[in-house]
């Protein structure tokens, strides 16, 4: 190889376009503002950079139906290996199911990691893992960028929440474990993520700078046994998250760009000698790092292939200089390359890269697999308060759907009339006083009232809404389709069902609770009350079927 074909190996880029070879002028033009005035599709990228990864994004055009993904990841395929030294492309995107999730029906959906906390089961993780893992790999995607197995032990988390298996890093290491290698038995990488952990943050970080003041003993105990596990696991691919973590690394370098962290914790003392990836690169939370500084920051710190940068012709050229003037060395960028080079090896790439039609059609969105996710969703259901008896639904009440999210509301208010009650929706959002008052007029002249919530930890407006709902007497059931953290806001409710998501599967679970599928799931997190000082609902709650 070539410096310049080692260089591109170190990079996982987004591109616009269904095809490889073909693009509408909105994605031609996109490609162009990233990539200069000869690339304009998926073809030209890889000619001119010999990328070593793509990342699937649905805004980018990438996922418009199985048999076009296919096809896509084909034609990328054979773009790159179209030169004499060429070396096929590693093709990922970030299927975790749940909150977060490129691609929907007729794929089979996971619920998400914290519903699948709440059936406490590694046999659940494996399952879903495998499922969604296989549907993968006939799509031509060979590294899932999940699961995520951050514990989530900050009920505030706007980056993981019910992205999370749960806040016991126990659970949390068995059930990532098991996800892990559910997707390896399906022929696909599984990518842990974020390292060292961002499971006691407020901020995401792509969208500004999350620090943690744990200590390093902390973050040795809380944080990093999920990961710990999933290397002795044999996971072939971590992010890096952009954490800043003084205790590890008292420069204040976000653990991406930190050798203290990738290489002195994460390879050193975990021993870990798999791919590194950062997270990407484009996240504010490097904003107030000189772009050529983020790219060599992050190959000195260790990390193997570099996510997403804003400009990728700048980073290849710091890199190719940084080589040439002797900043890095060939060493260095051959240990990388080498290990993204196992990696597809491993994976069966260099044998077999391609998928074929007839293997979407005979593994995506079986019966088997949907069944699976369904089996998942059903066993989330956690019920934790039912004080009225108002579940399950009696027969012939009206029953009034309102709150946050307009394809949840959607959803639930045609599930309830599909099995004959009969029911009105009023989608609010984050409502306004005017649509509060609408919403409380229904509910007064109706028997029940189901409203969604979803962070409602971070939105006024929103519990503003139930607790008015409340005030007015009527039966309300609170269902909340985020984490189960806003239950420590409304202390009045009677009648409380954690979801932990908003995927189809998981609404039409929450639809069978209602009207009569008893909830089996238990909390894989501790909710305090709203003040943060006492526990309000402890780690592994959960009625037993409808609490009587």
């Amino acid at each position: 190889m070539t410096l310049r074909d080692k260089v591109g190996q170190l990079f996982v880029c987004e591109v616009h376009g269904t095809g490889a070879t073909t693009t509408t002028a909105a994605q031609a033009t996109a490609n162009h503002h990233l990539y200069g005035p000869d690339v304009g599709n998926g073809a030209q990228l890889l000619a001119k950079y010999h990328l070593g990864g793509v990342i699937y994004f649905g805004w980018a055009g990438n996922l418009a139906g199985p048999q076009q993904i296919a096809a896509l990841s084909n034609g990328l395929q054979r773009a790159a290996l179209s030169d004499p030294d060429g070396v096929p492309l590693q093709i990922s995107t970030d299927q975790e199911g749940g909150v977060v999730n490129r691609i929907g029906a007729p794929l089979a959906v996971s619920p998400g990691n914290m519903a699948i906390g709440a059936a406490f089961s590694p046999r659940v993780a494996y399952d879903t893992a495998k499922a969604g893992g296989t549907e993968l790999r006939a799509l031509g995607i060979t590294v899932d960028d999940a699961p995520v197995v951050d514990v989530n032990t900050e009920p505030a988390n706007s980056a993981d929440g019910p992205r999370s298996f749960g806040d016991d890093p126990a659970t949390v290491a068995a059930l990532g474990t098991a996800a892990v290698d559910g997707y390896r038995s399906a022929g696909v990488a599984a990518q842990v993520k974020h390292f060292p952990g961002l499971g006691d943050t407020t901020v995401n970080t792509d969208n500004g700078v999350a620090v943690t003041d744990r200590t390093r003993a902390e973050i040795m105990a809380e944080d990093v046994p999920p990961f710990r596990a999933a290397i002795t696991a044999g996971v072939q691919s971590v992010m890096a998250a952009h954490i800043v973590a003084p205790a590890l690394d008292p420069s204040g370098a976000p653990a991406s760009l930190s050798r203290p962290i990738v290489t002195g914790l994460l390879r050193d003392t975990l021993h870990y000698d798999g791919v590194v990836i950062t997270d990407s690169l484009s996240a504010a939370a490097l904003g107030g790092i000189a772009p050529d500084r983020i790219v060599l920051d992050a190959i000195n710190a260790g990390d193997d292939e570099l996510l997403m940068p804003a400009d990728l012709p700048s980073a290849v050229a710091t890199v190719l200089t940084a080589v040439h003037d002797g900043t890095l060395s060939t060493a260095r960028i051959d240990q990388s390359v080498y290990r993204i080079l196992r990696e597809k090896y491993e994976l069966g790439l260099f044998t077999d890269p391609y998928t074929t039609s007839g293997a979407v059609g005979a593994n995506v969105g079986t019966p088997a697999h949907l069944a699976t996710m369904a089996d998942a969703a059903r066993r989330s259901m956690t019920l934790l308060r039912n004080d009225d008896r108002t579940l399950p639904l009696a027969a012939g009440r009206h029953v009034l759907v309102t709150g946050w999210g307009a394809s949840p509301t959607t959803a639930l208010a045609a599930d309830l009339t599909a099995a004959g009650v009969s029911t009105r929706r009023l989608y609010t959002g984050s409502p306004d006083q005017a649509a509060i008052d609408a919403a409380v007029a229904a509910a007064r002249a109706t028997d029940v009232t189901v409203v969604t919530t979803y962070n409602a930890w971070g939105d006024a407006t929103q519990r503003a809404l139930v607790d008015q709902l409340l005030a007015t007497g009527r039966p309300v059931v609170v269902v909340t389709v985020g984490g189960p953290y806003d239950l420590a806001y409304f202390p009045g409710a009677r009648t409380c069902l954690a979801a932990y998501g908003y995927q189809p599967v998981t609404l039409s679970a929450v639809s069978d609770a209602l009207l009569g599928t008893a909830p089996t799931g238990h909390l894989p997190v501790t909710v305090p009350d709203a003040a943060g000082d006492t526990t309000l609902l402890p780690y592994g709650s959960g009625l037993p079927g409808y609490g009587r």
